[in-house]
């Protein structure tokens, strides 16, 4: 059946769906509009075909005529299909132009992709989480019966509440990626080094479920979404909790510094953590990839330093697939994913890593039978006195001035790692969504204002606060990047003592 009614013709299996808002509704009838266009099309052009073939046959005698041209037939058939693709062109700008408007918007998330998992970030609540796939490796390995949402289950969904319009800023951590909900019509793609845009308003709440849409590696098809839809009621219950529970998670990983895990408890935590983290690249029984992820048995980092061991899952490993788990992970959590790591799969180091190893940046000692006391301790008020006396050795180095030259250079590389993505690298930005910082008011203006702009970040805009990101000397010597880059050349520079000023009020 070639046409339905448009009743009708959200019902048929191999059609699209409206979806659940204005703009999938909108995509969904130009659908309809240019389907009924080309249905009609067909059926005049071969109507025209067949009742010529039947009328004009050789056994009803007709002859056939001998002019090579007609200059009103080549005018018809030019006019005649520029009018229908205009006619086609209109409600398909109208819809586009729409779906590329993400102004006025009330909440703004940052969505990131990396292997292979989704980062959510929103500006306005202070809330960020990782999300990952729940569906459990018995059901992928068929040991288990595939649930309902089979590979469309997440731990943690994206919440978002009715009636409002988010806005969504996309990027990735390292291949191309594309955040897809197809009841939302939203299909972008998150490049690395860049930031895309896309915005939707669902009014009705719901669970609505999508995928990662770009092939971007040996897990792709293991890279769900899940968004839930509420009211804006149960959204703000929904930010408090998230936000106590963020409270409440710094004060137990604070409190975890102090705990001490047996083995068996460490195992048990760290195998949890391995599991959801860890497999994907790894394999569940260490083993990797070769050639892609190394095998983790017997492995140098596994069986070497524990120092080592500890730094290149905080801070992963530039040029590899190695991510830095130090935002995604508690130092309970990566100390016991060590220690498993060190001791799984016949590896057996019987090194037992502490939360506050991790903390401290140190490596763990071979673990001994807990009744065996330690005999190197330092008095309590000798190891406080010494601690107190590193940090202030440290924020004085840290707020001493340097020069323009050590800025500079310091400034390019937090400028590359911190703000390349939105202003990209020539300070050119993406304007109207990052504003240019070539001859701009700030970069060229009150340096005060720079500097504030930088660690408070700006409200109702994608520009986050990095007062708790970055130093006083990565602030000051970026600042003085930009106010001195791309030909600004203000000549300013501004030293940590300014930044830290800033930051304590002062």
């Amino acid at each position: 059946m070639l046409v339905v009614p448009s009743t009708m013709a959200n019902e048929v299996p191999l059609n699209l769906t409206p979806g659940a808002t204005e703009i999938s509704q909108q995509v969904y009838d130009l659908h309809m509009t240019i389907f009924y266009i080309c249905c009609a099309i067909g059926v005049i052009v071969f109507g025209a075909m067949f009742y010529s073939m039947l009328a004009h046959r050789k056994s009803k005698g007709a002859v056939a005529a001998t002019f090579h041209e007609s200059t009103k037939v080549e005018i018809l058939w030019t006019l005649i299909p520029f009018l229908i693709l205009i006619g086609m062109a209109i409600p398909a700008t109208k819809t586009l132009i729409a779906m590329e408007d993400p102004s006025n918007s009330d909440i703004t998330i940052q969505v990131t992709g990396s292997q292979w998992k989704w980062h959510y970030k929103y500006f306005d609540q202070d809330i960020e989480f990782f999300s990952l796939l729940s569906t459990t490796q018995e059901q992928i390995a068929g040991a288990e019966a595939k649930g309902e949402h089979y590979l469309l289950e997440v731990d943690k969904p994206l919440v978002i509440p009715t009636g409002k319009k988010v806005r969504f800023l996309m990027t990735s951590d390292d291949v191309i990626h594309s955040w897809w909900v197809p009841a939302f019509a939203v299909k972008k793609d998150a490049n690395p080094g860049f930031i895309n845009e896309a915005w939707t308003i669902v009014d009705e709440p719901g669970t609505y479920r999508g995928q990662c849409a770009e092939l971007c590696g040996k897990d792709h098809g293991f890279m769900p979404i899940v968004v839930e839809v509420v009211t804006p009621e149960a959204f703000d219950v929904w930010v408090a909790e998230q936000q106590q529970a963020a409270a409440d998670a710094a004060a137990e990983a604070a409190a975890s510094l102090n705990q001490t895990l047996t083995m068996e408890e460490s195992m048990t935590l760290g195998e949890q953590v391995y599991i959801a983290r860890c497999a994907a690249c790894h394999q569940p029984n260490g083993a990797g990839l070769p050639g892609v992820f190394p095998s983790l048995k017997k492995s140098p980092y596994i069986l070497g330093d524990v120092a080592a061991h500890i730094d290149i899952v905080v801070n992963g490993q530039a040029g590899t697939a190695m991510q830095a788990f130090s935002g995604q992970l508690t130092a309970k959590e990566i100390a016991a994913v060590v220690t498993y790591e060190r001791n799984a799969w016949g590896n057996d180091t019987g090194d037992l890593v502490q939360a506050a190893d991790v903390a401290g940046g140190s490596g763990a000692e071979e673990s001994a039978p807990q009744e065996q006391p330690a005999t190197n301790l330092k008095p309590v008020t000798e190891a406080v006195v010494v601690t107190v006396e590193d940090v202030v050795e440290e924020v004085e180095e840290q707020l001493s001035d340097l020069s323009m030259d050590e800025l500079m250079s310091k400034g390019e590389q937090v400028y590359m790692a911190q703000c390349v993505a939105c202003h990209q690298p020539t300070g050119q930005g993406m304007p109207p969504a990052f504003p240019s910082l070539v001859g701009s008011p700030i970069t060229v203006g009150d340096v005060a204002a720079h500097i504030d702009i930088v660690v408070k970040g700006k409200p109702g805009s994608a520009m986050m606060g990095y007062g708790q990101m970055l130093t006083a000397t990565e602030i000051a010597a970026v600042v003085t990047y930009e106010r001195n880059a791309w030909g600004n050349n203000t000549g300013d520079a501004v030293q940590p003592s300014q930044v830290h000023a800033a930051k304590s009020g002062q």
